[in-house]
């Protein structure tokens, strides 16, 4: 307490000056790839998604893009696709440098679309520990899409915020 009362400073250790970048959002748009096409009976069924950020804003404003790339198989079918899930999701910036997340979600039906919401956590990687949430609306599936020849692919937007 004297030494603050004399105007000298007390040593600072350099994790107190490290400031919490803020958060990060990023837009861009996801497209999901189906192999066979979706029917109406589930099967197993070859999915890719892709997903790409045209623009990424906030933190300390070195990320502005960035994407990530899946491949699996699911046993599935247009009468299921509103199921929950668990995976891990690598994001890949334009830094040259990823994120890696544990993520869960699940969907929802809501006019016309399939409404994914998913939350989780950065475990590896740039943003390491902070908390993630990403929203996906696609178009829902009709039943006559689903009769003739199946449903091989859907696209629309994204929405990721990293906080």
């Amino acid at each position: 307490m004297a030494a603050v009362a004399l105007g000298a400073a007390a040593p600072v250790p350099a994790s107190a000056h490290e400031r919490d970048p803020g958060q990060v959002q990023c837009l861009g748009t996801e497209t999901v790839a189906y192999h066979p096409g979706l029917g109406l009976l589930p099967r197993d069924t070859r999915v890719t998604v892709d997903g790409r950020f045209r623009s990424c804003a906030g933190g300390d404003g070195a990320v502005r893009s960035g994407g990530y790339h899946e491949e699996f198989t699911l046993f599935t079918g247009c009468n299921n696709l509103l199921e929950g899930f668990r995976t891990r999701r690598t994001y890949f910036w334009n830094t040259h440098d990823a994120s890696t997340a544990e993520i869960a979600g699940s969907s929802t039906a809501l006019a016309g679309q399939v409404v994914t919401p998913a939350a989780g956590t950065v475990t590896h990687g740039r943003f390491r520990g902070r908390k993630v949430l990403q929203l996906v609306p696609l178009p829902q599936p009709g039943a006559l899409q689903c009769l003739s020849g199946g449903v091989t692919s859907a696209s629309g937007p994204t929405v990721l915020t990293i906080f």
